[in-house]
C-alpha cells in the first residue's frame, strides 16, 4: 500500500518515478513502431541492470537516439557510435550501442506499421481474471510466447532480445497484464 493508500505491485517501492511509471505506463498496451521499437532497446540496455536505471537515464536515452526514430538511429554511423560511447547520460555498452542501430536497420526495413503487427502477433490471450499472480514470485521469467518471440526476432536478425527480455517487454507493453492481485491497476 503506498502513501497515497494505493495498493501496487510490490516491486514498485517507494521511489516516485517507479510509482508513476507503474501507475501510467506499465501494463498499458503500447502500439507503434517507434514506441516499440525504444522499448525493445530500453529492455535491451536494461540486460544485467535494474530497471530503475534506466528509466532514470530514458530522457537522455531519447536525446542520444534521435527520440528512437528507427530511420534516424538506422543512419548512425561510426561517429555516433563514439559520440554515444562517451555519453555519462546513457548506458555505455559498445555491444548494446551496436545492437540498438543493428536492430534499427531491421525495423526501417519493415513496411510502416510490420514490426507493430508482428511484435502483437506473439501476444498471449488473455489470462482469466482468476489466474492473475498474486505474488510476484508467481511472474514467471519467460513464457512460451516470450521463448518464441525472441527465437522470431533472431532469426530476423536482431540482437539483446533474449526471452527474459522479450517477457519484460511483454509486461511493459501491455501484451501481458501481470499487475498483481489486489493491485489498484490490476485488470
Amino acid at each position: 500500500m503506498g502513501e497515497d493508500g494505493l495498493a501496487r505491485c510490490g516491486w514498485v517501492g517507494d521511489d516516485p518515478e517507479y510509482r508513476r511509471y507503474h501507475d501510467e505506463e506499465w501494463g498499458r498496451p503500447l502500439r507503434g513502431d517507434r514506441p516499440l521499437f525504444e522499448k525493445m532497446s530500453l529492455e535491451g540496455f536494461q540486460a544485467g541492470l535494474s530497471w530503475i536505471t534506466i528509466l532514470r537515464k530514458r530522457p537522455r536515452f531519447r536525446e542520444a537516439f534521435a527520440g528512437f526514430d528507427p530511420e534516424k538511429v538506422a543512419a548512425f554511423g561510426e561517429a555516433d557510435v563514439e559520440r554515444l560511447m562517451a555519453d555519462a547520460g546513457i548506458v555505455r555498452n559498445r555491444a548494446k550501442v551496436l545492437a540498438t542501430i543493428g536492430n534499427a536497420r531491421l525495423v526501417g526495413a519493415m513496411a510502416p506499421g510490420e514490426f507493430d503487427e508482428f511484435m502483437w502477433s506473439f501476444a498471449p490471450d488473455a489470462r482469466p481474471t482468476a489466474e492473475r499472480p498474486a505474488a510476484f514470485a508467481d511472474v514467471p521469467a519467460v513464457t512460451a510466447a516470450s521463448d518464441a518471440l525472441s527465437k522470431a526476432l533472431k532469426k530476423r536478425g536482431f540482437r539483446f532480445v533474449g526471452s527474459t527480455t522479450m517477457y519484460a517487454l511483454m509486461q511493459s507493453a501491455g501484451m501481458v497484464d501481470d499487475h498483481l492481485v489486489g493491485c489498484h491497476r490490476a485488470g
